[in-house]
């Protein structure tokens, strides 16, 4: 396997201790490796250090920028092109090979950054067929950044950027191969983040012009769930028949199940606290 040289990986981490080796295995083929952490109280750093990794401490001060951008500007990395990751992500093998073999014309390429699809592990099963999700998460450090949104107020999401894209000034490329999203975390937790993203979502519906900020930073795909009617009936149709979430198994099933919910958690959040500001 050809060392990808070119490209620095940063590994966003709080309290990862459970996953954290098992990615950072999977990224030796890098020659630079930083992990961010946000002050975690297990033994994530620790880990990290076993593993010959450059450790970059973050402790969020309730301002802009929030973690991901924070990173970009302040993790010291070596190179101009960022792969982004969370601590339960890491490139499959196709795109390591994928990555390596762009680093000769990553230098002169007029691309500010790359979208990259996830293959998703749900309940204990890598995801291969329904709804995908798509992150740009190759970045060049002057040419992509997260924005600034007015969502300091609003609860559910606070150290991390919310569910956008980051901007960028030069057109965007879309590699062919997966980063692997190994959420082995038990289902509990899914609901729990998921609840407290509603919350967030909920509350942006709240603000007209705040939303439409917000959708016209996220992927194409993005901004039609936002914008559909019926929004939890129809992604579950899309998921689990259009894209076959069902040849999944009971996975695909409860996958399109739970996402389905969610959009319909941030239906009844949103028309209660609409409600309650129409009676104040």
């Amino acid at each position: 396997m050809t060392r990808i040289s070119s490209i620095s990986v940063i590994v966003l981490t709080k309290n990862e201790e459970a996953g954290l080796g098992f990615t950072l295995d999977r990224l030796r083929d890098f020659d630079d490796v930083i992990v961010v952490d946000s002050l975690s109280n297990d033994r994530t750093v620790e880990i990290a250090r076993s593993h010959h990794i450059r450790v970059v401490d973050f402790e969020w001060n309730g301002q802009y920028p929030k973690k991901k951008q924070w990173a970009l500007e302040n993790a010291g990395a070596r190179n101009e092109w960022i792969l982004l990751l969370d601590a339960d992500e890491f490139p499959s093998a196709s795109l390591l090979r994928e990555l390596a073999a762009i680093q000769p014309a990553l230098d002169n390429t007029t691309y500010g950054a790359y979208d990259i699809d996830l293959l998703y592990r749900f309940s204990g099963r890598y995801l291969r067929h329904g709804h995908v999700v798509t992150k740009r998460s190759l970045l060049h450090i002057e040419r992509a950044g997260f924005p600034v949104v007015d969502d300091l107020d609003v609860p559910g999401i606070r150290e991390v950027e919310g569910h956008y894209q980051p901007e960028v000034s030069a057109p965007i490329g879309k590699l062919k191969s997966r980063i692997v999203h190994d959420d082995r975390d038990p289902v509990s937790s899914w609901f729990a983040r998921h609840n407290r993203y509603s919350d967030w979502e909920a509350h942006l519906r709240l603000n007209a012009e705040l939303r439409k900020s917000i959708a016209s930073k996220r992927t194409r795909k993005g901004r039609v769930f936002d914008a559909v009617p019926f929004k939890p009936f129809l992604f579950f149709g899309y998921a689990y028949v259009v894209r076959a979430g069902f040849l999944d198994g009971r996975a695909g099933l409860d996958y399109a199940t739970a996402l389905a919910t969610y959009y319909w958690q941030i239906g009844v959040k949103y028309r209660e606290l609409k409600s309650i500001g129409e009676e104040s």
